[in-house]
């Protein structure tokens, strides 16, 4: 890690009653019943999907939050549940993740797991790796890899959670998605807020309301 790298959460979307899933997550279901929904304010946008997220000048102001997501971002950690609808120990290592053989990342991905796995190389430059030994561990690993760039904490919400309170992340922006879901799991979900962060703003997009918390 250097003096410099930041452990930032860009373009994680919750819904207007919280929730950063919706409830029983599937195969055929990854974000849970009704949690796609979550993000239709970012795969409108010309970044979405772009082989370089970064190449071009934002269009739009929610285009500039998905840009957000890929600037010096050198490596990035998931829980165990984004990774994959597979619980306990690994079966096989059939399962490698939801984005197919070319995942969008192109760079080390540390999986949060308490369960061993040898790493999975892919194409496009991503390698998963799962890491056992707690979010520190995780994030040591990732500023290692990052070449110097910052580290990304994709989610799901629990492993944000985590995060924030160890007090470890330097910057958290959620996008509000104006849709209910009425229950899954949500981002906020232990009683307790986000104690030691402050709020930076709010700015209104054209499909979604971004939110920024530094630490306080």
């Amino acid at each position: 890690m250097t003096n410099t790298q930041k452990l930032r959460v860009h373009m994680f979307s919750v819904s207007v009653d919280g929730y950063g899933a919706g409830p029983d997550q599937s195969v055929e279901n990854p974000l849970g019943i009704g949690g796609e929904d979550l993000h239709d304010w970012a795969v409108v946008t010309p970044t979405f999907g772009a082989a370089d997220p970064t190449a071009a000048a934002p269009v739009s102001v929610d285009d500039e939050y998905v840009q957000r997501n890929w600037r010096n971002i050198g490596a990035t950690i998931m829980g165990r549940n984004m990774f994959g609808p597979v619980r306990g120990s690994w079966p096989d290592e059939s399962w490698t993740g939801w984005w197919g053989p070319n995942p969008p990342y192109h760079h080390h991905v540390f999986v949060l797991t308490h369960h061993e796995r040898p790493p999975v190389e892919m194409e496009g430059g991503t390698t998963f790796h799962f890491v056992t030994d707690g979010i520190e561990a995780a994030r040591d690993q990732a500023f290692a890899a990052a070449g110097g760039q910052d580290v990304l904490v994709a989610g799901g919400a629990a492993t944000i959670r985590q995060y924030l309170r160890a007090g470890l992340i330097d910057e958290l922006e959620i996008a509000i998605s104006p849709i209910l879901l009425g229950g899954g799991e949500r981002l906020f979900d232990d009683g307790v807020g986000v104690p030691g962060y402050r709020c930076t703003g709010f700015t209104a997009g054209e499909k979604a309301v971004h939110v920024g918390f530094v630490p306080a």
